[in-house]
């Protein structure tokens, strides 16, 4: 368990680890997206 901890620290500080959390920092800033993610997980959820 612990490997995988630190490849996920390592993947955060990389220049792409970096962009990819921009990125998501940005997607769950717009209110669209927001709704699209609620939609999605109610989806996911009502399959159980």
């Amino acid at each position: 368990m612990s490997g995988l901890i630190t490849r996920l620290t390592r993947f955060t500080r990389s220049p792409r680890g970096r962009r990819t959390i921009e990125s998501a920092r940005r997607a769950a800033a717009d209110p669209r997206k927001r709704a699209q993610a609620r939609g999605l997980l109610g989806r996911l959820r009502g399959r159980r």
